[in-house]
């Protein structure tokens, strides 16, 4: 075979990649020569023998056949993967434990999960994360009519049944937890909490010569199933972030490296998956996918490609050939959002090498032009797409609720460059889950309501913050009214039952350690829950209720629940730091969130801020009696602040979000006479901003002929208040005072007036009225909780009050526990009692608290919903 290696060190390390895999058929990683395996199933009246290569392995009947895998077998098997499960059988007949190690992505699990349908063993799951403790492997204490007793969990399980445990993501679990595994894994030995020990069957099976069965019950002494196993799955550290193995830990496992599949295997799934589509440009995208994957390039600092996407990739391209490779390429590796200036010549350097720089040849996706409900599927809308001059009409999930047609919102205003998105989603939705990636207040929740409208989805909103658990993603343990425990599934766990829309808002701030729990979930659409409840994806559902013959009922009592085919995830974030580190320390923003793990796990798709033209449309169209010129002003000082090279003045841009101009620009068409250089100084904070980035505002202003003129009535006005027949008037601001049922929580307080003060209130009445919340910052001191409460007085409007620290957590901010009668019980927070009761809430030093409280606040300030620690929710009354 002759190769010529084209010139450049990342083209002739894939060329030299592609030699090396092409003959991996032929010869190992290793360099030993391989015969080529077949997997044979033998039946014989002794019982089936399952084959590998020349190593056999004797089925035998599962106890509990609902938990063994299914549907994780393909026809045909890659030969490379035929070894891998050859390997994992010869270590299984040893009795060894093994340790499959890879790069991030399903391939490891998906291998584990063969193997053990192949031969039909039952399987016990764990996702580990950093909030994983002793409890969650060995045993739990749960309380039942006022009793403790201890229930298993998943290691005891599997121990005692000759189960298969399965721990996933070994680099996630404190260095303190995953030990006490060790004498299970070394000598199948366990103590356990309740007093019982767990014994290895050699040695059970020698003391039950000398002793009774009922004298080693008597012991509390159980025999470990010579058929207990563990798998363990994990990613290589330090190259990854995440903990190193303890040695001991390690030395128990017999490891083997899973990387990605050769170069021809790769390309055979790929053509499966994309018939339509050239066979030059899928083995071009592969290529793309193996260079960005080698040591060469992760030297130059790129994450690793997300090979398995491609699959999905090409469902897309199947379905749209016209589609641009690059724009393709961007959806599942969002270089110009992860990567500095470098990055992106390296990358686009690697797309020119392999022609796939197409993204200015081809056009994208420009509108949607109809959704409708699909006559052939169930759950399924058809589509239809504008491509260039064509329409092309494909089917994707759909919620239960009536679609609603494109453009057809009062509320939402399309413009071109979010038609194009939606069009863009709408491919995507189609094969997998969707993360959008955009700044703050640039309309990402607004584009995510839109999507799940015109497709008939019921939202689940779940607010991410920096401390959330694995147990606030999935189940939450609670009190029952008698003082039982019991586990509460979050909205998370009812949206993939139901058939929701569930939108992870912010997941730019979570820890990727919890995170990682949802990668079963959105690779395989598979969830194991703390309280023994399994979800399986509808297919294996359906399929293990037709093998063993049960009713809906009785794998309920299994609890064993299908998730809905249509449930699908949409993740939103804010942009990565482009070029922090992956693991750089945890300093707050400072954070490469988007690694090579999340990588795998969602389509990614970025809110780019909108054109002066767009943003002008935008603006007349929500704030129609704003005056034109001050609008006009607005956007090209906004434009001029976003398109600069300076740092600084990037940073400011931020600060005048579309959201921000929205804002300004409803409150200039009621008060046309304001100066537009106070409202953006206001937005922008710029008292508090350091002394360089506000010369930087003031010149852009200047330049943008935008001047704060003083108001020379201003100077001579008197700032009075007057109450007179209902009516309560703060300067030149006027409205009808409000008529409370509980008059004792409207405050009064000593207050003399005066012109400063009455300024801030008729500033404070203008935003009130136009049905804004309120921030009020200043030094300590200066009277802002006189200002609110002398202004909640004039209003005559009753008020909760809620002071926040440094240890408020998301759970105090909404719910506030006591014991009663022995029984804990919550009582709703001052938050929940304003939002029933209508009240005003004063939220003081609102800046203590830590930033991932307070932004819990986001979703109900600006949709009216929030889900409390206890269960309910508050959503919207409009």
């Amino acid at each position: 075979m002759h190769y010529q290696l084209l010139r450049g060190g990342t083209a002739a390390a894939v060329a030299s990649r592609r030699v090396r895999n092409i003959l991996g058929s032929v010869l190992g990683r290793d360099g030993w020569m391989w015969r080529s395996h077949e997997v044979k199933l033998v039946s014989t009246s002794s019982g089936d023998t399952v084959t590998i290569g020349e190593i056999s392995y004797k089925l035998k009947t599962p106890q509990n056949p609902e938990r063994v895998p299914l549907k994780y077998l393909s026809d045909s098997l890659p030969q490379t993967v035929a070894q891998h499960l050859r390997w994992i059988m010869q270590k299984d007949l040893l009795g060894q434990d093994v340790f499959l190690i890879g790069p991030p992505g399903p391939l490891r699990r998906s291998i584990a999960m063969q193997y053990l349908e192949l031969t039909k063993r039952e399987v016990e799951y764990v996702a580990l994360s950093r909030d994983t403790t002793e409890t969650d492997l060995k045993q739990r204490r749960e309380i039942r009519s006022g009793t403790a007793f201890y229930i298993d969990q998943c290691a005891v399980r599997a121990a005692t049944h000759g189960r298969v445990l399965v721990l996933e993501g070994l680099e996630k679990a404190e260095r303190n937890v995953l030990p006490v595994l060790n004498n299970l894994l070394e000598n199948r030995e366990m103590q356990l909490e309740d007093g019982r020990f767990l014994m290895s069957a050699e040695r059970y099976d020698k003391l039950l010569l000398e002793h009774t069965k009922e004298e080693l019950d008597s012991w509390k002494i159980v025999r470990v199933s010579e058929d207990f196993r563990v798998i363990a799955l994990g990613i290589p550290v330090p190259k990854y972030k995440g903990n190193p193995l303890d040695p001991p830990l390690r030395s128990r496992f017999q490891a083997r490296d899973i990387y990605y599949l050769p170069f021809k295997d790769q390309l055979e799934l790929l053509y499966t998956a994309g018939p339509n589509v050239a066979a030059e440009r899928v083995s071009q995208l592969l290529s793309l996918a193996t260079t960005l994957c080698s040591q060469e390039s992760s030297s130059l600092g790129l994450p690793d490609f997300p090979v398995d996407n491609l699959v999905a990739a090409l469902h897309v391209l199947n379905t749209f050939p016209m589609l641009s490779s690059q724009q393709l390429v961007q959806r599942l590796y969002p270089y110009k959002s992860i990567l500095g200036k470098d990055g992106h010549t390296a990358v686009e350097s690697v797309l020119s090498r392999f022609e796939l720089l197409d993204g200015r040849r081809q056009a994208a996706p420009s509108n949607v032009v109809s959704v409708s409900t699909s006559n052939e599927r169930e759950g399924h809308a058809d589509v239809t797409v504008q491509t260039a001059d064509k329409e092309i009409t494909f089917q994707v999930p759909a919620g239960s609720k009536e679609l609603r047609p494109p453009n057809s919102s009062l509320t939402f205003i399309n413009t071109p460059s979010h038609s194009q998105l939606l069009a863009e989603m709408m491919q995507s939705h189609m094969v997998k889950d969707l993360c959008l990636i955009g700044a703050k207040g640039c309309g990402k929740s607004v584009i995510a309501r839109e999507f799940a409208e015109m497709l008939g989805y019921s939202i689940e909103p779940v607010m991410l913050y920096q401390d959330m658990t694995a147990r606030d993603l999935l189940q939450q343990r609670y009190t029952l009214p008698n003082g039982d425990t019991a586990w509460r599934p979050s909205p998370l766990v009812i949206a993939a039952i139901e058939g929701k829309l569930l939108i992870l808002d912010g997941i730019h701030r979570v820890n990727l350690g919890t995170l990682a729990v949802l990668s079963r979930l959105l690779h395989d659409r598979e969830l194991d829950l703390y309280d023994g409840t399994r979800l399986l994806q509808w297919d294996r559902y359906q399929t293990l209720k037709e093998q063993m013959q049960f009713s809906d009922q009785q794998l309920q009592e299994r609890s064993i629940f299908p998730i809905h085919p249509s449930f699908r995830v949409l993740a939103l974030a804010e942009p990565p730091v482009v070029g922090a580190s992956s693991s750089s320390s945890s300093s707050r923003g400072q954070q490469q969130w988007l690694g090579p793990e999340l990588l795998t796990m969602f389509l990614y798709h970025t809110v780019t801020p909108l054109a002066k033209a767009e943003e002008m449309g935008l603006i007349h169209r929500l704030a129609p009696n704003v005056p034109k010129e001050a609008a006009e002003q607005l956007v090209r000082l906004t434009d001029s602040l976003r398109r600069t090279n300076d740092p600084t003045a990037q940073s400011l841009a931020s600060s005048l979000s579309t959201r921000q101009l929205l804002r300004i620009c409803r409150r200039l068409s009621q008060y046309p006479e304001e100066s537009i250089a106070h409202a953006v100084n206001k937005a922008c904070l710029s008292r508090f901003l350091p002394s360089l980035a506000r010369a930087s505002l003031e010149k852009s202003l200047t330049n943008g002929s935008i001047q704060d003129t003083p108001d020379p009535a201003g100077q001579t006005r008197d700032y009075t208040c007057v109450v007179q027949e209902g009516v309560l008037t703060i300067g030149k601001v006027s409205t009808p005072i409000y008529s409370p049922n509980q008059k004792m929580k409207v405050p009064d307080v000593l207050f003399y007036d005066n012109p400063q003060h009455m300024m801030v209130m008729e500033d404070m009445l203008k935003d009130f009225l136009l049905g804004e919340h309120l921030l009020l910052v200043g030094n300590q001191g200066v009277g802002k909780n006189k200002i609110v409460d002398r202004f909640l007085h004039l209003l005559n409007r009753p008020r909760e009050y809620l002071q926040l620290h440094r240890d408020t957590t998301v759970q105090t901010l909404t719910l506030q526990p006591s014991v009663r009668d022995g029984i804990i019980t919550y009582e709703d927070s001052p938050l929940v009692k304003a939002v029933k009761h209508g009240h005003i809430l004063v939220i003081d030093e609102a800046d203590k608290a830590p930033t991932n409280v307070t932004c819990i606040l986001k979703a109900l300030v600006e949709s009216g919903e929030m889900i409390l620690a206890d269960g309910r929710r508050i959503i919207s009354g409009t």
